[in-house]
């Protein structure tokens, strides 16, 4: 088993454009640190429903109240301003960031679980490579690769996005590696309620049994990720 550059293509060059704007960082650093609920004010508003920030202040009095802790509303403040700039992209773009995000949150909390690790331990966009099995075209947007705890791990802005082919794609991945006697963490980021989640797993007949389903109530457990095996996976809805 062995990781990869994913190849460039137009569609990666563009979104590369994207990852790298410095709204996606700043609201991905906001977000490492944030309460769920403040996560889920950002998912909220970064539906663009609303671009009127009072509207918002007035939805989450426990952020915004005046008894509030001054700390507490200075950082609900900023994840609510960059969540608007991320509405205000538009359709279409503001997809493409929400994703972005989401990746570059996930990244983080991998990284803040490693201590001491180099930069290269956590990568973006890379495809895994198995002897004797045809290359999957599509990269994870997230790998750790580190010997004897590697992990896939893809990323979504919400439950729709979990699909049959993500989850054959991870699970696969995963009993590839189990067939060269290797250990892989597989598993799916979704930034979105876990009762989403459950609701849209039951509908898929993909497996998943083995795939950690990272819901946004269950964010930080990111930062222990290659730290159990899979089975003991508190956040994977069951079937």
């Amino acid at each position: 088993m062995r990781f990869q550059d994913a190849a460039p293509d137009a569609r990666a060059v563009v979104y590369a454009g994207v990852q790298a704007d410095p709204l996606v960082s700043r609201a991905a650093d906001l977000l490492e640190g944030a309460s769920l609920e403040q996560r889920v004010l950002a998912r909220a508003a970064m539906n663009g429903e609303s671009s009127d920030p009072e509207a918002w202040r007035a939805m989450f009095p426990s952020l915004f109240g005046p008894d509030v802790v001054p700390a507490t509303k200075v950082v609900s403040e900023a994840i609510l301003e960059a969540s608007l700039e991320v509405a205000d992209r538009g359709e279409q773009v503001r997809s493409q960031f929400r994703g972005a995000i989401v990746e570059a949150l996930t990244e983080n909390l991998l990284r803040a679980g490693l201590p001491g690790r180099p930069p290269t331990a956590v990568r973006r966009e890379r495809r895994i490579l198995f002897d004797g099995v045809r290359a999957e075209i599509h990269p994870y947007d997230v790998t750790v690769e580190i010997d004897g705890a590697p992990a896939a791990i893809d990323c979504k802005w919400g439950a729709r996005g979990i699909s049959a082919d993500v989850l054959h794609q991870l699970d696969d991945a995963r009993q590839h590696a189990a067939d060269d006697d290797e250990r892989l963490t597989v598993a799916l980021v979704v930034f979105d309620a876990a009762r989403s989640c459950a609701i849209r797993l039951d509908r898929q007949t993909a497996p998943y049994e083995q795939t950690r389903i990272v819901a946004l109530e269950d964010l930080d457990v990111l930062a222990r990720l290659v730290a159990s095996p899979p089975s003991a996976s508190p956040t994977s809805p069951a079937r």
